[in-house]
């Protein structure tokens, strides 16, 4: 595809039009650290400074079962990184997602105590924080500890060790590497009562004693949520704290809402169906126009804000890769990122190109 790697090289760079403001990452899968997606490699290269790992550094990944450890994939994205001169994040050490079951039991399948889980915690951080250090700039510590209302999530983490459970994981992140930047990350923080709890979930760490370097918004967005005042408060709020502000996994769902009463109607009711999955016979003018204005209109408080934000991600290189096809319901294809499945710059890349030019 020679034509699709000029237009890209072509393209002035997302890294370099944002050079003064803050990072610009995408989210990497297999295929591009390893090199076997050749076309979307040379998408990363020349548009991105700081890379994210979807799955390669989180806990079924790389701790596979108890004393086992598997770092191959790991290996080539932190490799990928460093060599192509990136801000390397490692994510996420803590999370009630993709953590094995063993984790959390004995050898009967019981749930163990409150010490052999924070012995578990600390061996797992201190080995995967350890390999890299030096190496990867900034971890996610946990993820996502908090519900809608603002509660603390009853992960098993938080059933099993305690709410004191975040406190320890950030502490045996920085004893590991005490150069690495320490975040917290969650989605929906735009919202009042989850972004409250959050601010106090912060300043219990800073309490602690706990070094946090950032918030990370994750950023998983529609075309009409949150509004854009929503984002603005939020990343003041944070900031306010004394803490940097990351949008660490950006991108704009076009497809509509479905609700989770919805999910088991939609595999036999063709018209509910056909009302949830738009854009089957392709993404049209009128939707890129307003994806376009969406990444604008937020790229616009994302340098507002820049003396507050160190990094932007883009979750995902290409449409076709984006976690949001399939999901959540099977066969419904999602157009929420800057290239397209042929590696070509969307109309919303312009839109945030110029963004950047309007501040010169």
């Amino acid at each position: 595809m020679v034509a699709v790697l000029a237009n890209v090289e072509a393209q002035t760079a997302l890294k370099d039009a944002f050079k003064n403001d803050f990072l610009v990452g995408t989210a990497l899968q297999e295929p591009e650290f390893e090199g076997t997606d050749t076309n979307a490699v040379t998408i990363i290269k020349a548009q991105f400074n700081a890379i994210s790992a979807e799955n390669a550094l989180k806990w079924e990944f790389v701790h596979t079962n108890r004393g086992e450890f598997n770092f191959k994939e790991a290996d080539e994205y932190v490799a990928f990184g460093l060599t192509n001169h990136m801000f390397v994040v490692g994510s996420i050490l803590i999370w009630h997602h993709q953590t094995p079951p063993w984790v959390f039991q004995d050898d009967q399948g019981n749930p163990i105590s409150r010490n052999a889980l924070l012995e578990r915690m600390h061996e797992h951080i201190q080995t995967v924080v350890g390999r890299y250090k030096g190496k990867i700039g900034g971890w996610v510590v946990v993820a996502e500890a908090l519900n809608e209302d603002g509660s603390l999530h009853r992960s098993q983490w938080e059933r099993i060790i305690g709410p004191d459970y975040l406190v320890k994981a950030y502490q045996f992140a920085h004893e590991a590497d005490p150069d690495a930047q320490l975040y917290y990350d969650d989605y929906s923080l735009e919202n009042y009562s989850k972004r409250a709890a959050a601010v106090a979930l912060i300043k219990n760490l800073q309490s602690n004693r706990i070094p946090i370097a950032a918030v990370g918004l994750e950023g998983h967005y529609k075309l009409d949520w949150p509004p854009t005042n929503q984002v603005d408060h939020t990343i003041k709020a944070f900031a306010s704290l004394g803490v940097k502000v990351m949008i660490s996994e950006l991108d704009i769902d076009m497809q509509p809402r479905v609700m989770i009463s919805q999910l088991a109607e939609v595999a036999t009711n063709t018209t509910l169906q056909a009302q949830l999955t738009l854009f089957t016979n392709g993404f049209t003018a009128s939707a890129q126009e307003q994806l376009a204005k969406r990444y604008a209109d937020l790229f616009k408080v994302f340098v507002a804000n820049r003396d507050s934000i160190s990094r932007v991600t883009i979750w995902g290189v290409t449409d076709g890769q984006s976690w949001l096809n399939d999901w959540p319901i099977k066969g419904r294809i999602s157009y929420p990122l800057l290239f397209d499945r042929n590696y070509q710059p969307k109309p919303a890349f312009d839109a945030i190109i110029q963004v950047a030019h309007a501040q010169k």
